[in-house]
């Protein structure tokens, strides 16, 4: 499948695509969640967040495939002194490798670089999970490193990083 892909600010209309994503009990390990997000308490996050990394500590965007909303990227734990911050991808299962992914990423290292100005983005990324692996090495992040019983269950990470 060939889509333009582009990333957007957060919309009310994401309600839905948050909702799924938010509550697919196979990401909360990695989210550090163990609960569902009801409607009523996204529809909340969705009117607090200014958009403002600086602001906010954190920026989500909307992942879209022609226009239609297919996942989130997130930049966390932002520090503008050390201009760095980590990177988070999910996209919906039926937009897995379709180059959708690597795409997103792309699009967010650029802005982080030219408009953020940081130096460094990293990923944490669960040691059995070949696909996102390969996915960040496929877009120049390097494996720094191994963090054991990083996750609940004992399971190991693999620490990627970008210098921008």
């Amino acid at each position: 499948m060939t889509c333009s892909v582009k990333l957007r600010a957060l919309e009310p209309e994401d309600l839905e695509l948050i909702h799924a994503i938010e509550n697919d009990a196979e990401l909360w390990p990695w989210a550090g969640d163990a609960q569902p997000y009801s409607r009523f308490a996204i529809r909340q996050y969705l009117a607090e967040q200014s958009g403002d990394i600086y602001k906010d500590g954190q920026l989500r965007l909307i992942v879209t495939c022609d226009e239609s909303p297919v996942g989130i990227v997130d930049l966390t734990d932002f520090s503008p002194h050390h201009r760095r911050a980590e990177v988070g991808i999910v996209l919906l299962h039926d937009f897995h490798r379709q180059g959708i992914g690597s795409t997103a990423l792309r699009l967010l290292s650029n802005y982080a670089s030219e408009r953020l100005h940081l130096r460094s983005l990293y990923a944490y990324v669960a040691r059995d999970n070949a696909p996102a692996q390969a996915l960040f090495r496929q877009i120049g992040y390097e494996e720094v490193g191994c963090l054991q019983r990083w996750i609940e269950g004992s399971q190991e990470a693999t620490l990627f990083q970008l210098m921008l």
